[in-house]
Formats: structure tokens, sequence, C-alpha cells
């Protein structure tokens, strides 16, 4: 997609008039706009004059009515963190038609609510809503591009209207198959990218002039131009350079630095930032990088927000997490049960509890609670039914007979119902469900192989094994369930899965031992996976996961070389493999971290 930049004509004599009084005539002068346009997008500004206090806009609306709609949208949202969402929801679309803040807000919430549901109807809602606020924004926005000045109002409608593309691409990404939604949602993702861009400019202009709500409008800039540096730089190379042809790009440090000033702030958006920090501290790193969140970081954005909303039910869930990832889960649990106690409007957020109580749970070896967990999801949340249908069936493996029969269900039934729930968002079945359904392929037989223990499994590809690793305890109580399952293996008579049985249990094995400590010992278990590459019949992301982790342990060992060739052969030499851009994701973030490089080769030092 090609981006022109288009010059405006002005008088002669205005030019003049500006030389004579020394105002450079150029791309900083205040009064030269330049646009950048494209038949998809609509204009985006790159140099403008704030029209000051004093002035009034075209359509005679005061600065004040701006500092009010913000002020009551900083109430409605106070509530909302009270765990008082209706009232929230109410305040907020009793003004919704009028004011292009309340209409943001109110449709972010109904977003919020269709992410954590992936409910049909709830997407729907919330993208058609948030088209709405979509278009009030644009009435706010300048009307001419051959204007000389911005209001303050018309820099908010910018901002509000860039967040508006962001979260309504985001939605349309799930909601159909159809491709031209795909490209939709691209083109919406590079208009409000390209608007963070400018904004960003704007504000770093010599001819930016402060108006009375600039905190407002700094902390949305913040908000898009962070979380677009931060997402862009943990993608996969193969998407990032793709990325970097159509102008993309992103520096992780700088879309952090980013999201912590603008949390710093007390503001509109302060609190959208804290909840991406946090969300990228206690999950994308651990499910998407290499498990080294930063949890102190996160302790201290929640501290005055579990001060000011005790019971608030989304910092609660956020300090359960960060218990959970130190390790001490017997707190997480604690937590996570408060924080479903605290409200019973909003069941999404016992929902996400539930699925944190399970691996909690999962963590501690308890799998008859871990089943009650998943079993909970099952019945009332709509994410992934094969999932939790698989966690189920994984659970009731790892018990005997008679305790199965406590549940009035048995892991075959279980793994036997999965491929017939699978669903498809986006148009694509989720690759959890994908792996889930490929794994309880073998329970179709007649006599069918066991699975040699499924949670470990599982746990693996949701990055558990960094938590358990933080206890030595936890961690020999999963090593001792692995050799147990060798042991059964090596009873039986071989089968075809008995190569790649093995061969996970040398994974799993390997992980174990390097958080132990015993650095030789893991580094023969993941050997041994590449020894028996060849024989391996299905379980090919064995691999490349190994090299991964291999190249990992080589990194603590400061064998740098050797962890960045091993590096580069799991992501150049596979493909094709179960949770594959799960990988890819890691193996990004490995390579970042041993290369000591942020992104698109903008070098920074590596964290410590």
């Amino acid at each position: 997609m090609s981006f022109k930049k288009l010059s405006v004509k002005r008088d002669d004599s205005k030019k003049g008039a500006m030389q004579a009084r020394g105002i450079p005539d150029g791309l900083d002068s205040p009064n030269q706009l330049s646009v950048i346009n494209g038949p998809e997008l609509d204009p985006i500004l790159t140099d403008f004059k704030l029209q000051l206090p004093g002035n009034s806009d075209a359509e005679g609306c005061s600065r004040s009515d701006l500092s009010v709609a913000l002020e009551d949208c900083m109430a409605a949202l106070d509530l909302f963190l009270r765990n008082d969402f209706e009232e929230a929801q109410a305040r907020l679309l009793s003004r919704s038609k009028d004011s292009m803040y309340h209409a943001l807000t109110y449709a972010t919430i109904l977003e919020m609510k269709a992410m954590m549901t992936f409910d049909p109807q709830h997407i729907l809602t919330a993208g058609s809503t948030m088209k709405e606020a979509q278009v009030l924004c644009q009435r706010h926005r300048r009307k001419s591009t051959f204007s000389k000045g911005f209001t303050e109002e018309e820099l908010h409608a910018e901002v509000c209207y860039a967040e508006c593309l962001l979260q309504r691409a985001a939605l349309t990404f799930l909601q159909d198959e159809n491709m031209i939604n795909f490209i939709k949602g691209g083109i919406k993702v590079r208009n409000s990218y390209q608007t963070y861009k400018e904004l960003h400019t704007v504000l770093k202009s010599a001819a930016y002039t402060q108006g009375d709500n600039h905190g407002h409008f700094e902390g949305g800039v913040k908000l898009g131009v962070g979380a677009f540096n931060l997402m862009i730089s943990m993608l996969p190379t193969r998407t990032l350079k793709l990325l970097e042809f159509v102008g993309f790009s992103g520096n992780k440090e700088f879309g952090l630095q980013q999201l912590q000033e603008g949390s710093a702030e007390s503001t509109f958006r302060s609190f959208l930032c804290n909840m991406l920090l946090l969300c990228y501290h206690t999950f994308m790193s651990f499910i998407l990088g290499t498990g080294e969140g930063d949890v102190e970081d996160a302790e201290k954005l929640l501290k005055p927000y579990l001060e000011k909303y005790p019971k608030g039910s989304i910092f609660l869930f956020f300090a359960g997490r960060v218990e959970e990832i130190k390790g001490n889960l017997d707190a997480a649990i604690k937590l996570f049960q408060d924080c479903c106690e605290a409200q019973q409007q909003w069941k999404q957020f016992h929902h996400m509890c539930y699925w944190e109580l399970m691996w909690c749970f999962t963590y501690k070896r308890h799998w008859k609670m871990a089943y009650f967990y998943a079993d909970l999801l099952s019945k009332e949340n709509t994410w992934s039914k094969a999932t939790y249908a698989y966690m189920k069936a994984a659970y009731l493996s790892m018990l005997t007979a008679d305790d199965c029969l406590t549940f009035g269900e048995t892991a075959l039934t279980l793994f036997r119902q999965v491929p017939g729930l699978k669903q498809k968002i986006a148009g694509k079945s989720l690759p959890t469900e994908k792996f889930a359904i490929r794994k309880a392929r073998r329970y179709f037989a007649e006599n069918p192989v066991p699975l040699p223990a499924p949670p470990l499994e599982m746990m693996y590809i949701w990055n558990g094994y960094t938590v358990i690793g933080k206890h030595k305890d936890l961690t020999e109580g999963m090593l001792k369930i692995l050799e147990e399952a060798q042991e059964t293996i090596e009873s039986f008579p071989r089968t075809e899965y008995t190569i790649d049985d093995k061969c996970l249990l040398s994974l799993l094995k390997g992980l174990c031992h390097k958080h132990l400590g015993h650095q030789e010992e893991a580094e023969h278990y993941f050997t041994l996976v590449l020894c028996n590459e060849s024989q391996i019949k299905y379980d090919h992301y064995l691999v490349p996961n190994a090299l991964l982790e291999h190249g990992l342990l080589c990194l603590e060992q400061g064998r740098k070389d050797e962890a960045i060739k091993l590096l580069e052969t799991a992501k150049n030499n596979y493909k094709n493999y179960s949770m594959e851009s799960r990988t890819h994701f890691r193996i990004q973030a490995a390579l970042h971290k041993a290369k000591g490089t942020g992104v698109n080769g903008v070098h920074v030092p590596s964290s410590p």
C-alpha cells in the first residue's frame, strides 16, 4: 500500500509575511500542513498549530466540554474498577451518542467483555458499538485539511479515532473467516499505527502548544505508540520482515518506556497503560517469550491500585498471577478465589481465575482440583470447549480407575469428544485446539495407547516449567511423575508412539533438570530428542523445541555462539509443526536475548 505526502497550496503573500517574521517555511512550520494519505485511509496529520483556549472551533464547542467529558469518563472508570460494572456502563451509555470519550470508553468495556467470552454476539455488539464511537470521533476531527490549526478537541478526536481503529481491527480478526475482513483489519491497523506515529511527532514539535487537557492527549499517544512498539517487537522475524516492508517498526525498550510514562501519570489512559504493562510482565513474556517478565515491576504497578481498589477484580486477578509466577501457589490460589468472591456481575473474571486456578493445582499435582476448574470452564465458558475437554481427560488420566468413578466421566470418553468440540475464531481453529485434537487421535483406536502424563505436556505448551522451576519441591515432584511415565513405557511392548513418547519425556525431563541446576543431565536429554529426530512419527514439534531449550541452556552457560546457532537452526529448518507460531515467538525472544538487540536492528543492551 502506498502513502503519498500531499502538500497544501498557500497564499504567496502569507508565505512572504511568514518569511519576513523569520518563521521557517518547511515541515516544522506551524502553518504548513503535511498529510499522509491513501485510497483506503483517512488523512493523517503531521504538522499543526493548536488553537489556543481563548478561541472556539467551528461548532462552538468549548474547551470545558472536553474537560467535563474526561472527568465524567474517569468517574465511570473508577466505578468499573470498584466492580460496579453495570453502573459504569449506564453512566457511559447516557452520553455515548454525543461525547467521543464516553462512546470510546463504553465500547472499550464491551470489547473487554467480548475478548473474555469469545461469544459471537458479544463480539458483534462490541464491533458495532466501536464503529459508532469511531463515527462520532470522525465528526469531531478537523473538517478541512487546508485549515491552519487544530483545536484541542480536534487533537483528542485524532487520538480517539486511532484508538477506535486499533480496537476495531482486533475485533475484525476475531469476527469472521472472510479474507476481506483480514484485509480490512490490516488497513485499520496501518491507519492507526501511522496516526499514532504522527501524533507522537506532533508532541515533540516546537509548534505544539499544550491545552488544558494535554496530559490526557499525551497519555493517549503514549498508549498507542507504546502498544505498537511493544507488540511489533515481539513478532517472529518472518512476520516482522513483512511488516517492515509496509512501514511498521517496533522497539521493545521504547515501547515499555512509553507505557511506563503513560502509566505514571494520573490521566484517562493511565489505567490502560498499566494493564498493558501487567499483561506483558505476567502473560506475554511467559507464553510468548522466555519467561522473564519483570515481576518486581508488575508488583510496583499493582501496589497503588490495590491500595485504592482492594476488592477490584482486575487487580486481585493480576496479584494472583504475580504470586503464581513467583511459585507462591497457595497465595495465588487465595487471591484468585478472592477475585471470584469480590463480584458476581461479570462471570468473565471468574473464568479467567478458573483457568489460573486450574494451572495452580496442576503445578501442585492436585489432579482432582485441576479437573474441577477445567470442568467449570467447560460448562460456563465458550473460548475453547475442545481444550477444556482435553484438560479434563488429561487430569482423569492421572487418576486411578476408582478415583475416576466419582466424576461420572472417563478419560477415554472425554478424549474422544475433543475433535467434535472444535471451533473457529477468525476463520481458523485455535492452535491449542489443533494440538489437543492431534494428541487425542490415538484414543480412537480399539486398544488406544495412552498419552504419557498429558497435563505435563500441555504445561510445557503454556510455559509452566518457568513457574515450577522457581521451587525445587515442585520441580522434583514433576520429575518423579516423568520418571514413572518412562518406566510405564518401558514395561509395555513397542508401539508406533513409543519413540514420540520417549522424546516427549526427554524434553520435559531436560527442563526439570535444567531448573534443578543439573545442566549436564539437561543437555543430555535435549540432545537425546535430536538424536531420535528421524524416528519421530507424529510429534514433530519436539525437535525445534528441544533446540530452543538447548539454546537457552547454552545461553545460561555463556555459550552465546552455540546458543545462537541452535536457535537459528530451530527457526529456519522446521515448519508445519504443532504450536509453530508460539515456538517462533519464543525463539525470537531468545535470539533477542542472545544477540543483545532490540528490534529492527536497533542495538540495546541485554537485560541483566
